[in-house]
């Protein structure tokens, strides 16, 4: 389907509150994993939405970058009102990661702890927000709650702080994907990267998307939770797993082939993700050619409703999310509307009241 007819629009505001904290490091061994379809019991904090002169922070809990590869970013986001905080990772490598394991855990936990920080951006994804994970300390952000923006490996976070404090996040694009001259940016980009800002600052998203042949129709309420299906793979049996019961789960993937897409679609099945969800949410996914002589010969489609077949929830398919330039901030961990109708789909966060804005096709 041609992306230039997805829609996006978007409109206002939010709220927060107490919540359990994830395990501190240095504790005991976490819990074991709850059973699949469980919930989170803990009330929903939503991070208060940003102001002009609010900060957000800038590290490097994955994969490396320099402070002039993060330039963009931080002059388009200066450019919107807000101050940026660069921390000690950006600039730094080991091997693949924005420095040593010990060095990114500290940054992410500076910006954790420093209350003048109202957001975290991560600025790029790659490799090793695993590593990290069971070294921070989350507290800080149980007790003064601040957004954490990211997506691609940054799953591991969004995924942790959802299924342990029920801390609303952003899943977005991260500094690297911001273009180096904004006025040559495409339509779609240009508004994913301006998403970003308007979920910051509270507005009511609303997202209106052109209809795939093999969606299901129907229409879902529940939490929106997910993100890069290799990475949620992964997570299952830790403490950072999820639980999809009655939730609007999206997915997206790069880089993988066919086959292993229909095995991660076997494992979500066979784990217990799939049978009660409210919806399904299918991304972007750059698929990796086989290799000759070894073609699967089916496609991410055909995939995804063999696992889903007899179940009967609304699934969309080209969602405008994923490694791709049109991937549009989602309020992680939400509740959300989706409507899959045969002339259009919509996804709306249903946690603010009000009209929301005329979408503009992009």
């Amino acid at each position: 389907m041609n992306r230039k007819n997805f829609l996006s629009s978007l409109l206002t505001i939010g709220a927060a509150g107490p919540v359990l904290a994830a395990p501190m490091a240095g504790k005991a061994a976490p819990p074991a994993p709850m059973p699949a379809g469980a919930k989170v019991a803990t009330p929903l904090v939503i991070p208060p939405y940003l102001r002009p002169g609010d900060t957000i922070g800038i590290t490097c809990p994955a994969g490396d970058i320099t402070a002039l590869e993060i330039l963009p970013a931080t002059q388009l986001i200066e450019s919107w009102g807000f101050r940026i905080k660069v921390g000690d990772t950006v600039g730094k490598k080991d091997a693949i990661f924005g420095g040593t394991d010990a060095e990114r855990a500290a940054d992410f936990q500076q910006m954790l702890n420093d209350r003048e920080v109202s957001a975290i951006l991560c600025a790029r994804g790659g490799y090793g927000a695993v590593h990290i994970i069971d070294q921070l300390d989350f507290t800080p952000l149980a007790t003064h709650p601040k957004w954490i923006i990211g997506f691609s490996d940054i799953t591991v976070i969004l995924c942790h702080i959802h299924t342990n404090g029920n801390i609303a996040s952003i899943h977005s694009k991260m500094c690297n994907s911001f273009p180096d001259d904004w006025s040559k940016a495409e339509p779609g980009q240009a508004a994913s990267i301006l998403s970003i800002r308007q979920a910051l600052s509270g507005e009511r998203m609303q997202y209106n998307v052109a209809p795939n042949s093999q969606n299901r129709t129907g229409r879902a309420e529940g939490t929106l939770i997910g993100g890069n299906l290799k990475t949620i793979e992964t997570l299952a049996g830790t403490h950072s797993d999820i639980y999809t019961a009655g939730k609007i789960l999206f997915v997206e993937d790069t880089g993988e082939y066919l086959y292993s897409i229909d095995r991660m679609f076997w494992h979500l099945q066979r784990s217990g993700k799939l049978n009660r969800l409210a919806g399904l949410v299918v991304g972007g996914f750059k698929v990796k050619p086989d290799d000759p002589g070894e073609e699967f010969k089916r496609t991410v489609a055909d995939i995804v409703m063999d696992r889903v077949r007899s179940y009967d929830y609304p699934v969309c398919f080209d969602f405008p999310v994923g490694h791709q330039k049109d991937n549009f901030a989602l309020k992680y961990g939400i509740p959300h509307l989706l409507d899959v109708q045969e002339q259009q789909v919509s996804l709306t966060d249903t946690s603010i009241t009000g009209s929301t804005a005329s979408p503009a096709q992009s």
